[in-house]
């Protein structure tokens, strides 16, 4: 495919200069709340900065037009917005209408469940804060974790929370005159979903390569948010353009053992109901690919691996505010 100079991309992350990386502890944690806030998806708060909070690292210093390993400028930023690392939470009552401690874990076992609801408070409380169980325990203590239940306290990350009491059950975000007319470009190497504004003119980066495929002449404006991604087995992946037809919060899903397998519909299939360890998630934005949709997952550990049957899966806080960036008609570039 011939290619032309047209759109910057991300280099690999070993070119990122490594020595003023963040060491684990606050300075990573306090990265890593600022880019949520910014919504660059650095992957969990958990104060480890890995490989998604590089990533993230870079694409938001590509937005602000400055070198993409200026670890050190983002630093300085993120000092002056997140002054306080750590709040203390509590569990709110409307909790224990979304946990089910008995959720079987096989979803041949499923069909007659209403709600695929939370395990435990825990798991609740850890996507609510945008971080793992393992680190609310880290922070609280087995006894105090484990124990969770209505009204109790629990120091977290100190992030907007997530709040699922929000979302309904099939309600749809419609077309917008300005989200919809956005670009989306998922990234299958970088594992990584930028919104692109095309509005806003883009921004030169210092020492980013250029390199853009033919269908990618419409130019894409600026880079304005980035979603850490599983996109799929190689063998599923649909390379090319097109855009998102429907956005629909609490989707079910069609649980398919042959369509996970082979790519292929069965004539028999399991109905799963809708709920945060729904598959699909609490989201589901539908592509003009048959099929094939950004949404969000049961098991946020998995994102960044190839497991799915071509979707492309986000965290659930990631996966319920990309409507904010992006509705139906918005052009979605697979690469």
């Amino acid at each position: 495919m011939k290619l032309l100079p047209l759109l910057l991309t991300l280099l690999p992350f070993l070119a990122m200069a490594e020595s003023n990386v963040p060491k684990r502890g606050d300075d990573g944690l306090r990265i890593q709340i600022f880019l949520d806030q910014k919504c660059f998806g650095p992957g969990f708060l958990d104060g480890k900065p890995g490989t998604f909070t590089k990533g993230a690292v870079y694409a938001y210093n590509r937005f602000k037009g400055r070198s993409p390993g200026d670890w050190d400028a983002l630093l300085a930023e993120a000092e002056s917005e997140v002054t306080t690392l750590y709040a203390t939470a509590t569990v709110p009552s409307l909790a224990t209408k979304f946990i089910n401690p008995k959720l079987p874990t096989k979803y041949d076992e499923v069909g007659e469940i209403k709600l695929m609801a939370y395990r435990s408070y825990l798991e609740f409380m850890a996507e609510r804060y945008h971080t793992s169980e393992s680190f609310l325990i880290q922070l609280n203590g087995k006894s105090k974790s484990y124990g969770l239940k209505p009204r109790a306290t629990l120091k977290v990350p100190n992030i907007e929370p997530f709040r699922i009491e929000n979302l309904a059950a099939g309600r749809s975000h419609k077309k917008d005159s300005k989200l919809s007319k956005r670009n989306i470009v998922i990234d299958t190497n970088s594992k990584q979903i930028f919104v692109y504004d095309p509005s806003l003119s883009s921004r030169s980066v210092p020492g980013s390569a250029v390199v853009v495929s033919d269908d990618d002449q419409k130019p894409l404006g600026r880079m304005i948010a980035m979603f850490p991604t599983t996109p799929g087995q190689e063998k599923f992946i649909h390379r090319g353009t097109w855009t998102i037809t429907n956005c629909v919060e609490f989707p079910s899903w069609r649980y398919d053992k042959q369509l996970l397998k082979t790519g292929k519909r069965s004539k028999t299939a399991i109905q799963v109901a809708y709920g945060p360890n729904n598959p699909v998630g609490v989201m589901w934005s539908g592509l003009s690919k048959s099929g094939i949709g950004i949404h969000g997952t049961s098991n946020p550990r998995t994102i960044g691996r190839a497991q799915s049957a071509g979707c492309y899966r986000l965290a659930n806080w990631d996966a319920a505010r990309f409507p904010q960036y992006a509705r139906p008609g918005a052009r979605v570039i697979v690469r």
